[in-house]
């Protein structure tokens, strides 16, 4: 397999605001600030992997926190659980909303109780209302997951994206950043995208119909962690790994396995600690009335069995636990 260059992406944040001044002690001293992380889902190692740097970074701050998550990525299970934690009355949120249109007035309601708030990982419609968002470069890495494809299979083909639901700001961004460098190379058809519901299961199943629509497949590029997982289990059912490139968006230990297996060929790591760890400190600037960044951006890490061992591979793969 030829060997996939690593790319390490990173673009820093625009235009700084001086934020206003939280409630409470905003100079920081006489007591620690109180801090919530919602994740986007439980259980899933982007957001462990996220959650272990909120806590590690808060400490070093000298503030608490504490970390909640819906069952599923759903803002219809997120805006109860955001609802609870604005009732403990936390000094600051940091939050991955689950949806850029549903989420929009539940956060703005928590801005309303002078609660400042940090977007983590996705972001609203409208995220003026936020102290800062943290975010990876989604664009870039879509478009790094086509060069991956395109390293893998040279003779071009047919390809197809796999993603998780309209209206999630981070996988619609991957999805968009694929599908123009798609049209962009004349070698390749573009199948369009399907979504998994975050579903591994329908993940699967989505693939297998795909493959006996279009036996010609040669690539598939899965924008989030579970619909790697399913994609792979698709390509595998249907005996197709010889044929069939996969690259998987995340690096949590099922989808370092599969790499290991070879029925993924490439993963697209984001770096959830640096943006934990990032979100933390704007959130602390913001309550300490400190100019903070509108829009920080962070980078990727692509990883194949070619550099899964080395020093850069192994730092860019997710915790399962802290």
């Amino acid at each position: 397999m030829t060997k996939l260059k690593t790319v390490v992406a990173m673009a820093a944040a625009s235009a700084l605001f001086l934020a206003a001044c939280g409630s409470g002690d905003s100079s920081g001293s006489g007591g620690s600030y109180k801090l919530s992380f919602v994740q986007g889902v439980t259980g899933d190692a982007f957001y462990i992997t996220m959650g272990c740097a909120v806590q590690e970074e808060a400490k070093k701050e000298g503030a608490t926190v504490d970390i909640q998550g819906p069952q599923k990525f759903d803002p219809t299970q997120q805006t109860p659980v955001l609802q609870s934690v604005v009732s403990s009355r936390p000094d600051a949120i940091l939050i991955a909303p689950t949806d850029v249109s549903a989420m929009q007035r539940p956060i703005e309601q928590a801005t309303k109780q002078n609660i400042k708030v940090v977007l983590v990982d996705t972001t609203l419609n409208d995220p003026s209302i936020a102290a800062s968002a943290i975010a990876s470069d989604n664009v870039g890495g879509g478009k790094a997951a086509f060069e991956a494809i395109k390293q893998l299979a040279p003779q071009g083909g047919k390809v197809l994206v796999v993603s998780v639901q309209p209206g999630i700001s981070t996988t619609d961004a991957r999805a968009k950043g694929f599908q123009d460098a798609v049209k962009a190379d004349s070698k390749f058809t573009d199948l369009g995208v399907q979504y998994s519901q975050n579903e591994p299961q329908k993940a699967a199943q989505i693939v297998t119909a795909a493959l006996q629509k279009d036996p010609d497949i040669v690539g598939i590029f899965a924008a989030n962690l579970f619909s790697a997982e399913g994609s792979a289990t698709g390509v595998r059912q249907a005996n197709k790994q010889d044929q069939v490139k996969i690259v998987g968006f995340d690096a949590g230990p099922d989808q370092v396995k599969a790499l290991q297996d070879g029925t993924v060929q490439a993963l697209v790591a984001q770096q959830p600690g640096k943006i934990g760890q990032v979100g933390v400190q704007q959130a602390i600037k913001a309550l300490k009335g400190e100019k903070t960044e509108t829009k920080v951006q962070t980078g990727f890490t692509i990883v194949t069995k070619d550099n899964l061992d080395s020093p850069e591979g192994k730092a860019a793969l997710y915790k399962s636990s802290c």
